[in-house]
């Protein structure tokens, strides 16, 4: 799998099931180059006959905690068009297109688009030290990365509405107790039981579990794919506004912010 891996995303196989990690430590903080490397593994794997199962895991202490809008050479989020769709987004469609079953190891934090990421997946293997966090909204913008799908879906509407409004921080049994995970073992345990999962899932026949799986998930790129245009709008316009210069700042300094709607 040289073909796929790169300086940011390492893939190695176990048998059948394949192994996709980040590799940025400490926090995994991503941008087009790690998203592109992940969407590329996924598709190289879907044409890989001998991967059934694919596990998304992380180096480091957390899982992924999004983009790392405190980085001087991050850009400025500023856009030709404000109807212009994130090109990240794209790839996340393309991670979602994927058609063999995902389990994420999540050991650490899962923040923002991270949590987005960790969503991708069929399943979240976590321990109680991780923490799930849809904190768009403390910084000042709109949900991303399909979430304002996937995490309804997960969970409902109504806990949905309450961890995006408030950006809470939910550590990891609470997550498995409200459907938002599904597995909770220690910690150092994480990434062996998300591969031990795969491998489990790679023991039934990979044609009638890609079915099934297809069946599950009817409409859901699609969804998807419609979900990161209306998130990109929304969010091209906020990056603009003083209240998400005033998130990042707060956040960078660890501090309450104070939002002033404009």
């Amino acid at each position: 799998m040289s073909e796929v891996t790169t300086p940011s995303i390492q893939v190695s196989k176990q048998g059948h099931v394949a192994i996709v990690e980040m590799c940025r430590p400490p926090h995994n903080f991503f941008d087009m180059e790690m998203i592109q490397g992940i969407a590329s593994a996924f598709e190289a794997l879907d044409l890989d006959p001998e991967c059934r199962s694919i596990v998304l895991a992380s180096q480091g202490s957390s899982f992924c905690a999004g983009a790392n809008f405190s980085d001087p050479k991050r850009s400025n989020n500023q856009v030709d068009s404000p109807r212009r769709i994130n090109p990240l987004y794209f790839e996340a469609v393309r991670m979602f297109s994927c058609a063999k079953p995902v389990i994420t190891a999540v050991q650490g934090p899962a923040i923002g688009g991270g949590l987005g990421l960790a969503l991708v997946g069929d399943f979240r293997v976590t321990c109680k030290e991780a923490k799930f966090s849809a904190n768009f909204t403390r910084l000042g913008f709109h949900p991303g990365f399909g979430l304002s799908v996937t995490l309804p879906r997960l969970v409902g509407v109504q806990k949905a509405a309450m961890l995006f409004y408030t950006g809470r921080r939910v550590t990891g049994d609470e997550a498995v107790a409200m459907g938002l995970a599904d597995v909770l073992v220690p910690q150092d345990q994480v990434r062996a039981e998300a591969i031990k999962l795969a491998a489990e899932i790679a023991i039934s026949a990979p044609l009638a579990v890609q079915a099934t799986r297809s069946s599950l998930r009817v409409g859901l790129v699609d969804a998807i794919r419609t979900a990161v245009a209306n998130e990109s709008v929304h969010q091209n316009a906020q990056f603009k506004s003083e209240d998400f210069k005033e998130g990042v700042k707060a956040s960078a300094e660890r501090r309450e912010p104070k939002f002033q709607g404009r």
